[in-house]
């Protein structure tokens, strides 16, 4: 088990995790990845999200990898 971090970035803004999850590997920390990513676009909200990107770090804050939203989302129409 490992806990992980998901921060969120555009290129004006930046939102930092500090609770984080326990995931118990790279590919549960993916899933949760794009869970999260779903919920932020879901909201009703003003927001672009196409150029935002999850970080993902671990304990030790070294990145992981990264989710840009666009993969998530697909590109606009």
């Amino acid at each position: 088990m490992t806990q992980v971090y998901f921060h969120c970035s555009n290129t004006k803004k930046v939102f930092l995790d500090s609770r984080g999850a326990v995931v118990a590997d790279l590919a549960e920390a993916r899933d949760h990845a794009t869970r999260l990513v779903q919920s932020f676009t879901s909201e009703r909200s003003l927001e672009d999200w196409h150029d935002w990107v999850l970080h993902v770090s671990d304990d030790q804050g070294d990145e992981l990898f990264v989710v840009p939203f666009i993969f998530v989302l697909g590109e606009p129409n």
